[in-house]
Protein backbone atom coordinates (compact mmCIF):
# COMPACT_ATOMS: atom_id res chain seq x y z
CA UNK A 1 0.00 0.00 0.00
CA UNK A 2 1.16 3.40 -0.58
CA UNK A 3 1.45 6.38 2.41
CA UNK A 4 -1.09 8.62 1.78
CA UNK A 5 0.82 11.40 1.58
CA UNK A 6 2.09 9.99 -2.17
CA UNK A 7 -0.31 11.00 -4.70
CA UNK A 8 -1.87 8.21 -7.04
CA UNK A 9 -1.37 9.68 -9.75
CA UNK A 10 -4.37 11.34 -12.09
CA UNK A 11 -6.55 8.81 -9.97
CA UNK A 12 -9.33 10.31 -7.86
CA UNK A 13 -10.68 6.82 -6.96
CA UNK A 14 -7.52 5.37 -6.06
CA UNK A 15 -5.99 8.37 -3.65
CA UNK A 16 -9.64 8.42 -1.71
CA UNK A 17 -9.78 4.65 -1.37
CA UNK A 18 -5.89 4.95 0.08
CA UNK A 19 -7.07 7.61 2.65
CA UNK A 20 -10.04 5.15 3.89
CA UNK A 21 -6.99 2.09 3.79
CA UNK A 22 -4.69 4.71 6.04
CA UNK A 23 -7.67 5.16 8.98
CA UNK A 24 -8.46 1.82 8.78
CA UNK A 25 -5.32 0.45 9.48
CA UNK A 26 -5.13 3.12 12.23
CA UNK A 27 -7.54 1.45 14.03
CA UNK A 28 -6.68 -1.79 13.17
CA UNK A 29 -2.71 -0.52 14.14
CA UNK A 30 -4.03 0.41 17.71
CA UNK A 31 -6.09 -2.89 18.41
CA UNK A 32 -2.66 -4.77 17.07
CA UNK A 33 -0.92 -6.88 19.68
CA UNK A 34 -3.29 -6.99 22.28
CA UNK A 35 -5.30 -10.01 24.42
CA UNK A 36 -8.75 -10.56 23.85
CA UNK A 37 -8.98 -9.42 27.88
CA UNK A 38 -7.40 -5.96 26.62
CA UNK A 39 -9.33 -5.96 23.42
CA UNK A 40 -12.85 -5.99 25.21
CA UNK A 41 -11.86 -3.78 28.02
CA UNK A 42 -13.39 -0.35 28.32
CA UNK A 43 -10.12 1.57 30.56
CA UNK A 44 -11.54 4.84 29.69
CA UNK A 45 -14.16 6.58 31.06
CA UNK A 46 -16.13 6.15 27.66
CA UNK A 47 -18.18 2.88 26.73
CA UNK A 48 -15.62 1.96 24.00
CA UNK A 49 -13.31 -0.97 23.58
CA UNK A 50 -10.61 -1.68 20.88
CA UNK A 51 -12.73 -5.05 19.78
CA UNK A 52 -15.73 -3.08 19.92
CA UNK A 53 -14.49 0.00 17.94
CA UNK A 54 -13.38 -2.73 15.23
CA UNK A 55 -16.86 -4.25 14.91
CA UNK A 56 -18.63 -0.90 14.88
CA UNK A 57 -16.30 0.31 12.12
CA UNK A 58 -16.91 -2.87 10.26
CA UNK A 59 -20.56 -3.04 10.32
CA UNK A 60 -20.66 0.73 9.37
CA UNK A 61 -18.60 0.26 6.48
CA UNK A 62 -20.58 -2.45 5.55
CA UNK A 63 -24.26 -0.21 6.12
CA UNK A 64 -22.63 2.52 3.61
CA UNK A 65 -21.54 -0.21 0.90
CA UNK A 66 -25.30 -1.56 1.26
CA UNK A 67 -26.60 1.68 0.67
CA UNK A 68 -24.65 2.83 -1.87
CA UNK A 69 -25.32 -0.65 -3.81
CA UNK A 70 -28.93 -0.15 -2.89
CA UNK A 71 -29.08 -3.78 -1.32
CA UNK A 72 -30.75 -4.80 1.95
CA UNK A 73 -27.77 -5.05 4.82
CA UNK A 74 -27.18 -8.58 6.34
CA UNK A 75 -26.29 -7.12 9.31
CA UNK A 76 -28.26 -4.00 9.53
CA UNK A 77 -28.57 -2.79 13.57
CA UNK A 78 -32.54 -1.65 14.51
CA UNK A 79 -32.76 0.88 16.88
CA UNK A 80 -33.17 -1.33 19.76
CA UNK A 81 -29.87 -3.07 19.15
CA UNK A 82 -27.65 -0.87 17.80
CA UNK A 83 -25.12 -0.39 21.07
CA UNK A 84 -24.59 -4.23 20.62
CA UNK A 85 -22.08 -3.24 17.24
CA UNK A 86 -19.73 -1.65 19.81
CA UNK A 87 -19.37 -4.60 21.45
CA UNK A 88 -18.65 -8.16 20.48
CA UNK A 89 -21.26 -10.93 21.11
CA UNK A 90 -20.55 -14.49 22.24
CA UNK A 91 -18.48 -16.39 20.45
CA UNK A 92 -17.10 -13.40 18.31
CA UNK A 93 -13.09 -12.58 19.39
CA UNK A 94 -11.68 -9.58 17.96
CA UNK A 95 -9.47 -12.00 15.41
CA UNK A 96 -13.25 -13.05 13.86
CA UNK A 97 -14.16 -8.86 14.01
CA UNK A 98 -10.82 -7.70 12.03
CA UNK A 99 -11.75 -10.97 9.41
CA UNK A 100 -15.74 -9.50 9.26
CA UNK A 101 -14.03 -6.16 8.02
CA UNK A 102 -11.19 -7.75 5.72
CA UNK A 103 -14.55 -9.37 3.84
CA UNK A 104 -16.39 -5.86 3.98
CA UNK A 105 -12.71 -3.53 2.73
CA UNK A 106 -12.62 -6.37 -0.15
CA UNK A 107 -16.12 -5.74 -0.93
CA UNK A 108 -16.09 -1.91 -0.77
CA UNK A 109 -12.70 -2.01 -2.76
CA UNK A 110 -14.43 -4.05 -5.57
CA UNK A 111 -17.57 -2.16 -5.83
CA UNK A 112 -15.90 1.60 -5.37
CA UNK A 113 -13.29 0.15 -8.43
CA UNK A 114 -16.56 -0.94 -10.75
CA UNK A 115 -18.63 2.23 -10.41
CA UNK A 116 -18.52 3.89 -13.44
CA UNK A 117 -18.32 7.46 -11.56
CA UNK A 118 -17.61 8.89 -8.36
CA UNK A 119 -20.33 11.15 -9.26
CA UNK A 120 -22.56 8.66 -8.98
CA UNK A 121 -25.44 9.18 -6.25
CA UNK A 122 -27.75 6.92 -3.90
CA UNK A 123 -30.40 7.57 -1.44
CA UNK A 124 -29.77 7.78 1.85
CA UNK A 125 -32.46 6.33 4.28
CA UNK A 126 -34.96 8.46 6.14
CA UNK A 127 -34.01 9.16 9.50
CA UNK A 128 -33.87 12.17 11.56
CA UNK A 129 -30.27 13.14 11.21
CA UNK A 130 -30.95 12.92 7.24
CA UNK A 131 -32.55 15.79 5.29
CA UNK A 132 -35.91 13.83 3.86
CA UNK A 133 -35.33 12.20 0.06
CA UNK A 134 -30.98 13.15 0.09
CA UNK A 135 -28.79 11.44 -1.77
CA UNK A 136 -25.04 11.31 -1.84
CA UNK A 137 -22.10 10.21 -3.92
CA UNK A 138 -19.87 7.57 -3.92
CA UNK A 139 -17.39 10.63 -3.20
CA UNK A 140 -19.03 11.46 -0.54
CA UNK A 141 -19.46 8.43 0.91
CA UNK A 142 -15.85 7.13 0.64
CA UNK A 143 -14.88 10.82 2.36
CA UNK A 144 -17.40 10.27 5.43
CA UNK A 145 -15.71 6.86 5.76
CA UNK A 146 -12.20 8.68 6.47
CA UNK A 147 -14.06 10.97 8.72
CA UNK A 148 -15.64 8.19 10.68
CA UNK A 149 -12.40 5.32 10.95
CA UNK A 150 -10.17 8.61 11.75
CA UNK A 151 -12.92 9.63 14.57
CA UNK A 152 -12.43 6.15 15.80
CA UNK A 153 -8.70 5.86 15.54
CA UNK A 154 -8.23 8.26 17.59
CA UNK A 155 -10.40 6.70 20.30
CA UNK A 156 -8.36 3.70 19.80
CA UNK A 157 -5.32 5.57 20.26
CA UNK A 158 -6.41 7.09 23.74
CA UNK A 159 -7.75 3.17 24.65
CA UNK A 160 -4.68 1.68 23.64
CA UNK A 161 -2.22 3.92 25.58
CA UNK A 162 -4.69 3.70 28.30
CA UNK A 163 -4.23 -0.02 28.36
CA UNK A 164 -0.32 -0.26 27.88
CA UNK A 165 1.22 2.89 27.15
CA UNK A 166 1.25 1.80 23.66
CA UNK A 167 1.05 5.12 21.38
CA UNK A 168 0.17 5.13 18.02
CA UNK A 169 3.06 7.76 17.21
CA UNK A 170 6.00 6.79 18.96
Amino acid sequence: MAHPTQEVAGDERGTLLLFVEDQREALRRAASGVTEEQAASRPTASELSLSGLVKHAAEVELNWLRLAQQKPNENRRSPENWHEGFRLAEGETLASALAFWDTVQEQMTDFIEAVPSLDDTFPLPPAPWFPQDATVSMRWMLLHLVREFARHAGHADIIRETIDGTKAMG
